[in-house]
């Protein structure tokens, strides 16, 4: 699986803000997100290992960028201890990793946009909208895979198969028998109009709490400017 952080900096990048560990299976497409605190290596570890637990199948291998949150002994230590294949890409090749980097805009920037998150209160609420998102795009959002890639002259014709479910593609992998059956009992369960109601809703408080955080912003950039219109008008009087 490739592993990447989608930053929710909101075009700000100073401080600490809400980061999303988008984990995507190369075979199956299969996508799970997490939002973190920070790229902190200890909120990184602690969330791929909550996704660990999640998959419908057994993690062979993860391959990550260069950053520090993921090339560090201690994940490193554990990939060895569990028997998990450990690779990187190369730098400044974001090719390397180009399906994770797909879901980075189909399913976290659709899902959360471009606005800055980093209050607790945002944190829980996009980690809701992540376990609803999760169920939503593996069980009933279908994507299609390349099957070949052909150069005639100067043009590039690419053959794509059957559009298909991340669900369908692991029904239809080498997965054990006991995992498969766990999948269906929790696809027979679920109802994607009322999973799409409830990641509208949580999207519609994200927004909602981005909105009163700007409104805050502005009324302390008019203080602090009137603050300071007020003592050039004080000096220039008692001058």
């Amino acid at each position: 699986m490739e592993i990447d952080l989608v930053g929710h900096d909101g075009g700000n990048i100073s401080g600490d803000y809400i980061q999303t560990l988008d984990v995507t299976d190369v075979c199956t497409g299969w996508t799970e997100t997490r939002a973190v605190r920070n790229k902190a290596q200890v909120w990184v570890f602690e969330a791929l290992k909550q996704v660990r637990e999640c998959l419908p199948f057994k993690l062979l291998g993860i391959d990550s960028d260069n950053g520090s949150e993921f090339i560090n002994g201690e994940l490193y230590r554990y990939c060895l201890k569990e028997e998990i294949t450990f690779t990187r890409a190369r730098a400044y090749r974001k090719n390397d990793n180009c399906y994770v980097e797909q879901k980075n805009w189909s399913v976290v920037r659709r899902a959360l946009g471009y606005l800055r998150h980093d209050t607790e209160g945002e944190l829980e609420i996009i980690n809701r909208l992540h376990g609803y998102l999760r169920l939503y795009t593996n069980h009933f959002q279908p994507v299609m895979k390349m099957k070949e890639k052909i150069r005639v002259g100067s043009r590039v014709k690419k053959k794509y198969d059957k559009p298909r479910t991340p669900y369908q593609r692991v029904l239809d992998s080498d997965v054990e028998k006991g995992r498969k059956e766990a999948l269906i009992k929790e696809h027979v369960k679920l109802n994607p109009a009322e999973l799409k109601r409830q990641i509208t809703k949580l999207q519609d408080k994200l927004w909602k709490i981005g909105l009163l955080k700007r409104k805050k912003q502005n009324y302390n950039e008019n203080a602090a400017k009137n603050h300071r219109d007020f003592e050039y008008i004080f000096r220039e009087a008692t001058n």
